[in-house]
């Protein structure tokens, strides 16, 4: 791939979450959707016409995997299906990017990274909140120790969903429950900001399906430095996150999963906001990421690393394990 091409993107799982992403393609400066995959030739059709009308469409997993033309795939199926679909795009020597949670379980996040590694192949879990310029500045604010020592962060995302079996949000076997939909922003946002941490401590509540209902995590990351968060089904919340350090602290507003603006309040200043808005809706910068990594020839970004990805989904298996919901992976076939 040279620094004149667009890196040639295949769709796999033409869901909800990936038509607000190929609605916000047109922002991508250096990407284009070439294929879509379903298991259901029709559907595919029906998202190419709609978002990339000539893009090809395909009617299996596998098939997508199999296009040429396919160079990175996005995968934007239910959480249990991520690994096994993963693995079979880094087989057939594809760029995965792979929507958030990475995997419903650490096992299989494990695994999917260790094969990424060996096979050289690139690989990121879509946490576009990473990518989005007022979080680029927090994370430039916090090197430049703009709050002196970091020692806390505060996180909460709840939305309040009537409960339906038969939505996957409430499926088990689908990687349904708060922690893997919600709760993933909450934890990859704290370990952005403390690093890996000594132990989580969860305590929440469970649905008849087996699924979590909301939790609230206490994170020890050593040396008193703490991370306190909250993520619900049965409960709106604002959607604030705010770091804490020995000088002053930052707020991202509410949604701070997809924010456009900072406050950096100083010990004894006046606060400062800084509005920095996302190009489109903001999914276009990790993909941006995508193809700047695989230009240089990396194999993995440094923002979203996999070992970040690896200690966030422990810390997701973690709770879960707290609060009894018994998180698995798909297997088998595409």
């Amino acid at each position: 791939m040279t620094a004149d091409e667009n890196l040639r993107w295949g769709i796999l799982g033409p869901g909800r979450i990936a038509g607000g992403v190929a609605r916000d393609f047109g922002n991508v400066a250096h990407g284009e959707i070439v294929a879509v995959g379903s298991r259901d030739l029709d559907r595919a059709s029906a998202f190419a016409a709609e978002h990339a009308p000539a893009a090809r469409s395909h009617g299996s997993y596998a098939e997508l995997l199999e296009d040429p033309d396919v160079e990175a795939v996005y995968i934007a199926t239910p959480h249990s299906q991520h690994a096994v679909q993963a693995s079979a795009a880094i087989a057939a020597g594809k760029a995965v990017l792979v929507e958030k949670s990475f995997t419903a379980t650490y096992a299989g996040a494990e695994r999917v990274v260790n094969e990424a590694r060996e096979a050289g192949v690139f690989a990121m879990e879509a946490m576009w909140t990473r990518f989005v310029p007022a979080v680029v500045r927090v994370r430039e604010l916090l090197a430049d120790g703009a709050i002196g020592e970091v020692r806390a962060v505060t996180a909460d995302l709840g939305v309040r969903r009537e409960f339906a079996p038969e939505d996957r949000l409430f499926s088990l076997a689908l990687g349904g429950g708060t922690l893997l939909d919600l709760g993933v922003y909450v934890v990859s946002f704290a370990q952005m900001v403390l690093g890996h941490p000594r132990s989580v401590t969860a305590h929440g509540s469970r649905l008849p399906t087996g699924v979590d209902a909301e939790a609230g995590l206490l994170v020890d990351f050593g040396d008193g430095r703490t991370a306190t968060l909250q993520t619900s089904f049965r409960a709106p919340t604002p959607g604030n996150a705010r770091i804490y350090g020995s000088e002053g602290w930052i707020d991202v507003p509410p949604r701070f999963h997809h924010p456009d603006r900072l406050v950096l309040h100083r010990f004894g200043s006046d606060p400062v906001e800084e509005v920095l808005p996302p190009r489109g809706a903001g999914y276009a910068h990790e993909f941006d990421e995508v193809a700047t990594r695989i230009r240089a020839g990396h194999t993995e970004s440094a923002v979203m690393s996999l070992a970040d990805t690896l200690v966030v989904q422990r810390m997701l298996q973690d709770a879960a394990d707290q609060l009894g919901v018994a998180l698995v992976d798909a297997d088998g076939e595409l």
